[in-house]
């Protein structure tokens, strides 16, 4: 499929479906404000019986997650259940009792290793690596850390990437997040460990919890995914087997402005293998 659909309203698309996997923020809130309309269509679909996982690459765990929820307005009645990269992370960092973690990341995410019997070191005495992002994401860069990353390559550490996503809006900013700094790492020779969107075990605890709410295995071509980036949310659904509603009021914008004027070579070049659908923003 080379063409485009775009739907107006989430109702068009959920007919048969029993789970909702969306993201967060870029769908449901930009950072510093919640997104009504995407709120009231999520709390719309779970009234008529439906299921919604969030699915989000927050380094940090569910329960962090949804304080800020809260904070920016989001009701707890939106979704059935969080799970983050962060949740994932934190079980990586639980199965190597022992070893010594250098932690590279802003204090606003010390909630990662929070109860942990972890260890943390300087980096020229670490085991390995956690990322949950830049020291000071407004105004770094991943070149900023190229040194750092240079120094262990050469110590051969495994970097564990709380947040693949390269960059989340800000307001009306783009920052750059852990995957930036992972991503230069792997072009390094480095090795890297993701969790998060696009890999797969995000996928498989949120269909877990899914399945636990429903009362039984969910099928796959009975969920739809929510998202706004092409390389985590899109690519993510595709890889896991599910259909993906595209949001273009995210990161990608300023790309997709005339969207509805792309020839099919153009669509391929932007998607790959185009969305079931898109919608410029989440409304029910």
């Amino acid at each position: 499929m080379t063409t485009l659909h775009f739907a107006q309203s989430l109702r068009e698309l959920v007919g048969g479906v029993e789970v909702v996997l969306s993201d967060i923020w870029g769908v449901v809130h930009n950072g510093l404000e919640s997104f009504p309309e995407a709120c009231e269509a999520l709390h719309t679909y779970r009234s008529h019986g439906g299921t919604v996982i969030l699915i989000t690459n927050a380094p940090r765990p569910a329960d962090s997650v949804q304080r800020q929820l809260r904070k920016l307005g989001v009701a707890d009645e939106t979704y059935d259940a969080i799970v983050s990269s962060g949740d994932l992370t934190r079980l990586y960092v639980a199965e190597h009792p022992g070893r010594k973690m250098f932690w590279l990341g802003p204090e606003r995410d010390n909630s990662i290793y929070r109860g942990l019997d972890a260890t943390t070191a300087p980096l020229e005495e670490a085991d390995y690596i956690v990322c949950t992002g830049l020291y000071d994401d407004e105004t770094e860069t991943a070149e900023d850390y190229r040194g750092m990353m240079l120094k262990a390559r050469e110590r051969k550490l495994t970097l564990v990437c709380a947040n693949p996503d390269i960059v989340v809006e800000r307001g009306d900013r783009l920052i750059y997040c852990a995957g930036a700094i992972a991503e230069l790492y792997r072009e390094l020779g480095g090795e890297v460990i993701f969790y998060g969107k696009p890999h797969r075990p995000i996928y498989e605890r949120a269909m877990a919890l899914a399945g636990e709410r429903q009362g039984h295995p969910i099928d796959r071509k009975k969920v739809l995914a929510i998202g706004d980036s092409v390389r985590t949310d899109l690519t993510g659904a595709r890889e896991f087997g599910i259909d993906c509603l595209f949001v273009t009021r995210g990161i990608h914008a300023e790309e997709f402005e005339g969207l509805d004027q792309l020839d099919p070579k153009s669509v391929l070049e932007l998607f790959g293998h185009p969305p079931k659908a898109l919608m410029r923003e989440l409304k029910w």
